[in-house]
């Protein structure tokens, strides 16, 4: 589902072995970015996991544009995921920001969920340039993954690998991966860390308990924040939490990576550029006047429902005209409008079931508006306020003759 002002690029890049990692690049579909991020993603998870993909988006739909991506052995990525570890994790983000900055693009902003949390609080102080780190659902003690092996655990050790049901699927674990958690010191990892942190957790995790939180906080310096994830779960399985974070990590970066203004898309006054995203069938980037909006067609249509629909734009330029007219008509006559809506709705009807239309046959177009004016006023000027909304320029347009003249550009 994209994000209103987002659009997304498939990539590959080199891991920290040398194979092929796939991922996602969320970027601000107009002008430059304001800062660049990496998600990593929680244990076996993956790029398009619920809490990648929201979190990917809304930061791009703000101008921060984001990677997502596979670690090795995951997803679409190459790789044996039994040979990878949580130091392997920590090394594929630094390959991810070195293939960031050799395309300028350098990342300031680390967000981690649950075992992807732990590894950017080791790789932000490895990676240079990075300014905050946020992280979601993290453990403090990486060890912590161990306790979904259950009882394979003892036979990873005598065996030196074994299977693992995990989410409902299937992984090879080998000993190293065991072994390599034991050569971590995440509180003094943390104690040192430079960036700004943001620690976000929800009470009722059931997979990392919040008592995790509570010790990367206290092991954390200053600058550092907390947010708690109320109700949510550890996969932030609900778009809504999904979506809360996003706006945390949002504010939060905006504090300390010193973000620019927000760039606008390069229209003239006069001019609106549309054109298709290449992100599903409808979805289109549009450029009004400096303003940056998204097009699309509701599910039902066939679209990702990422934006209002063609006629939606219409009946908003409509209801905007109408209520624009209004405020400048109550003005200019001195009269006590405190506030002025309108809702419209736009439906195709039978020419012959149209009493006052000169059209016939075939269907013809018809927007009804339902208007709401507030403030002091008698019937008489309620009723002058009704017709003066008729005449709003974009009213008159729309029932005067409007010839639309399209030509080929090269």
């Amino acid at each position: 589902m994209p994000t209103s002002k987002a659009r997304t690029e498939r990539i590959s890049f080199p891991g920290h072995d040398g194979g092929m990692l796939s991922g996602r690049m969320e970027l601000p579909f107009a002008g430059e970015p304001r800062a660049v991020a990496i998600f990593a993603h929680c244990f076996t998870c993956g790029q398009n996991s619920r809490a990648a993909t929201v979190i990917s988006r809304t930061l791009a739909a703000e101008g921060i544009a984001t990677l997502r991506f596979d670690f090795t052995g995951l997803g679409g990525s190459d790789g044996d995921f039994g040979n990878t570890n949580y130091s392997s994790n920590v090394e594929d983000l630094k390959a991810a920001a070195a293939y960031l900055t050799e395309q300028g693009m350098a990342p300031t902003l680390l967000i981690g969920h649950s075992l992807g949390g732990a590894a950017v609080l080791k790789a932000g102080s490895e990676i240079e340039g990075i300014r905050a780190i946020a992280t979601v659902g993290a453990p403090f003690d990486p060890g912590h993954v161990v306790h979904n092996f259950g009882s394979t655990v003892e036979e990873i050790k005598a065996k030196g690998e074994a299977t693992v049901v995990l989410g409902g699927r299937n992984f090879t674990m080998k000993r190293q991966f065991l072994d390599d958690l034991k050569e971590t010191d995440q509180q003094e990892r943390i104690a040192k860390l430079r960036p700004a942190i943001l620690v976000m957790h929800s009470p009722i995790d059931a997979t990392v308990g919040i008592e995790n939180a509570s010790q990367i906080f206290l092991a954390a310096k200053h600058p550092k924040s907390f947010v708690t994830l109320d109700n949510a779960d550890h996969l932030l399985s609900q778009v809504e939490d999904a979506e809360y974070a996003a706006q945390n990590v949002l504010t939060f970066a905006g504090r300390y990576l010193n973000l620019p203004e927000p760039k606008r898309p390069d229209s003239k006054e006069d001019e609106v550029v549309v054109e298709l995203s290449g992100d599903g069938k409808f979805h289109s980037l549009i450029s009004a006047q400096g303003h940056a909006m998204i097009a699309d067609e509701p599910r039902s249509y066939g679209g990702f429902n990422g934006g209002p629909s063609p006629y939606g734009f219409l009946l908003s330029g409509l209801g905007a005209c109408t209520v624009m007219t209004l405020r400048l008509y109550a003005d200019r006559k001195g009269i006590n409008l405190t506030h002025a809506s309108v809702k419209l709705f736009h439906e195709k009807i039978h020419a012959k079931d149209c009493d006052d239309c000169e059209t016939q046959k075939g269907k013809i177009d018809v927007i009804t508006r339902e208007l709401t004016i507030e403030g002091d006023m008698d019937d008489a000027t309620r009723q002058r306020m009704l017709e003066i909304a008729d005449m709003c320029p974009v009213h008159r347009t729309l029932e005067n003759e409007v010839k639309v003249k399209t030509s080929l550009t090269d």
